[in-house]
């Protein structure tokens, strides 16, 4: 840590020294003004409008409220995104846990992330099916939040039947500055941002080093750093920019423990059963945008290239399987990701009436080096489990036809085809070759939609579409289960949803913007989350419903009130096998969220309550979680120019909930060696919420 320290040091002067030159140049008094794209792009997306949407539940988060709030992790930003819950049951190192429409999405599954044009999810990934992890991101650079909920439209793919975000970053900052900021927990960050415009061109540049111990008693010892560096050059009509990310970050993880050895004092709040956990992880990327946007249309361009590597140490069970050596195992992913996608869009006239046509294509590629599950003792292998090498390809065009009917009544149609191949190759010397193959799979997907404009401030609207996730590969190649030597079942490559809504959007003046949904989803299969593999697997069909309001109004210049509210009941569908009922376990039910945000001269602050309600830990609804209530507090004061001071208080009111909660079966050592462990004990497995906690910072801008 030591050694940790002075090389954040030695960067920092480094980075600000550099930054520091960054000041944007003077231009000379006669020089023509300049109209450069990034300045535009910094103000973030615009949220949706009556005339403008297509359906209530899309929109964009604006700028200032969701850079304003209290942000625990980098992840904690979209929960920007109405009805979003992002919690934690590991390190600070892993992705986050999320949680919409009456999905635990584990770790990303339903919920398509994107940040600067390139897609998060990660699938066949080593640890669970669509692993977003968010902490690459740098949330000062965030310029917008843009969100869709549903599958109703062409352009949404894989991962998106829930909801969708896509953050922004900026290309240019307004000044350069540094920051340093220090915590309760031995948390202490700096970052140092800034760019340069010269006529049409802009150099952007940010870097951050992070350290954390957390609450633990074994402490976290997160260590992270991050860079990013963007050109990007043009006009508001026509530009392209060039961005390179790279991320590394290690970490002790304190996961879910039996709340049975809480209650007997066996265990703290915030103890662990292996203090060996943890993980590390990287991620390098290279990316590049090019737009022209004229009166004929606007057509876009992107590419990416990701480079990626994850391993991460986990032990759920503890001696429940391995009575001698214990229940930790390794998850492993390396992999490259490719891909490029292209779009265009034009007005159309078609019978006379005024229309829009949206088109275009998609491609990814995971090459996957090694994606593999092997049981460990204090980190260090002792066999194999999965050890497999993954290429897959998902292709994808799709078309979406807006047609203008009158001035008040508009609709679209549109038609989404996609195309997955794959082949595993097992490495495992005992059922490796028995679970390799190679495969495809497609699926073609039609969306609708129509809206109405009832009047000046009321606008209705009615959504259908099909959509779907992909599951692991290896789950459609596999023949044998490697840990039991059992015939296993395989699954399809890609699962079909169908979701449909009802909606409607209030806007009597811009400050002032109310919007309810009434919707639904079903899904063929459905990901369940598997607690003594620390994994998801595909289950049953199944069936949600539910309602969703929202609240945004600027109440005067200086008050900001936003109130989000989501009802869902969530289901199996079909029969129940015998000793199983229809409830999905961990279906998050009822999610209320509030905020207010307040803004006078230097000052600006920041209160936001979180309240996620008890829901079912097990399908027949006989053990359920606990509610859990965050209320989070930040503000800010510009001293000068040049200073600005913050705060951030974390659960304010000390509330010890539970970020996680899931009941499955484990057993202790003490449990092993006092012959009641058996077959297992079933409890509740707990990660708390972190307490009360505090973090100050100071921005210099140059």
């Amino acid at each position: 840590m030591k050694r940790w320290k002075r090389a954040s040091g030695v960067a920092c002067c480094a980075t600000l020294a550099g930054f520091a030159g960054l000041a944007p140049a003077q231009a000379p008094a006669s020089a023509t003004p300049q109209t450069h794209l990034p300045q535009v792009q910094v103000q973030g997306p615009r949220d949706a409008t009556i005339g403008s949407a297509d359906s209530a539940s899309e929109g964009a988060a604006e700028k200032a409220s969701f850079q304003s709030r209290p942000k625990l992790r980098p992840g904690d930003i979209v929960e920007a995104v109405p009805g979003v819950v992002a919690t934690q049951h590991s390190g600070d190192g892993k992705a986050n846990q999320y949680f919409l429409r009456g999905f635990n999405l584990d770790h990303g599954t339903d919920f398509a992330v994107t940040v600067d044009g390139m897609p998060v999810n990660m699938p066949t990934h080593g640890h669970g099916q669509g692993f977003a992890d968010l902490n690459f991101l740098i949330p000062e650079l965030v310029s917008g939040v843009r969100y869709r909920k549903g599958p109703y439209f062409a352009d949404s793919g894989d991962f998106s039947l829930a909801g969708s975000a896509s953050l922004d970053y900026v290309s240019a900052l307004d000044n350069p500055f540094a920051e340093v900021t220090l915590g309760s927990h031995n948390f202490r960050r700096v970052l140092a941002a800034g760019s340069r415009t010269v006529q049409d061109q802009t150099w952007l540049g940010a870097i951050e080093l992070e350290g954390n111990n957390g609450p633990w008693d074994v402490p976290e010892r997160l260590r992270k750093a991050n860079a990013v560096l963007r050109y990007s050059q043009g006009t508001p009509s026509r530009g392209f920019s060039l961005t390179g990310m790279a991320y590394q970050s290690r970490w002790n993880s304190t996961d879910q423990v039996p709340e049975r050895l809480i209650d007997s004092g066996e265990l703290s709040r915030f103890g662990s059963l292996n203090p060996t956990d943890g993980g590390r992880t990287r991620r390098l990327s290279l990316s590049g945008q090019w737009f022209d946007k004229g009166p004929e249309g606007e057509t876009k361009f992107s590419a990416y290239a990701i480079d990626y590597r994850f391993d991460l140490f986990s032990d759920f069970t503890y001696f429940l399987n391995n009575p001698e050596l214990g229940d930790q195992f390794e998850q492993t992913d390396r992999r490259r990701v490719f891909g490029a996608q292209g779009s265009h869009m034009r007005p159309v006239k078609l019978g006379g009436l005024d229309g829009i046509l949206s088109f275009g294509a998609q491609w990814r590629g995971d090459r996957i080096g090694e994606v593999g599950l092997y049981p460990t003792v204090v980190r260090g292998r002792i066999g194999t489990v999965r050890d497999d090498q993954v290429s897959q390809d998902l292709v994808s065009v799709y078309g979406q036809q807006l047609v203008n009917f009158t001035d008040s009544f508009r609709g679209y149609v549109g038609l989404r085809g996609d195309w997955l191949r794959y082949e595993v190759q097992g490495r495992e010397p005992v059922f490796g070759a028995a679970n390799s193959g190679r495969g495809h799979d497609s699926q073609l997907s039609p969306k609708a939609g129509l809206a109405w404009t009832v009047g000046p401030a009321h606008e209705l609207y009615l959504n259908a579409g099909v959509g779907f996730h992909s599951n692991d590969v290896r789950g459609a190649t596999i023949a044998v289960d490697p840990q039991s030597g059992d015939a296993a079942q395989r699954v399809p490559a890609l699962v079909k949803g169908k979701g449909a809504e009802v909606g409607w959007r209030y806007q009597p003046w811009d400050g002032l913007t109310v919007t309810a949904a009434l919707w639904q989803l079903q899904l063929d299969s459905e990901l369940v989350y598997v607690g003594d593999a620390g994994t998801t697997e595909p289950g049953r069909a199944s069936k949600r419903r539910g309602i969703e309001a929202t609240l945004r109004w600027q109440v005067d210049p200086n008050w900001r009130l936003e109130a989000d509210a989501a009802l869902s009941r969530a289901r199996f569908r079909g029969l129940a096998p015998d000793g199983e009922g229809n409830y999905i376990d961990n279906a998050v039910e009822r999610v209320i969220a509030a905020g207010v945000v307040w803004q006078h001269g230097p000052w600006t602050s920041s209160l936001r309550l979180r309240y996620m309600g008890p829901r079912a830990l097990d399908t027949l609804d006989t053990v359920r979680s606990r509610s859990l209530t965050v209320l989070n507090f930040g503000a800010t004061y510009a001293v000068n120019r040049r200073l600005t001071l913050g705060l951030q208080m974390f659960n304010l009111t000390g509330k010890k909930g539970n970020d996680i909660e899931y009941w499955y079966a484990s057993c202790s050592a003490r449990e092993v060696v006092s012959g009641a462990c058996r077959s297992g004990i079933n409890d509740r497995h707990v990660h708390p919420m972190e307490p009360r906690s505090v973090r100050m910072s100071a921005r210099w801008s140059f």
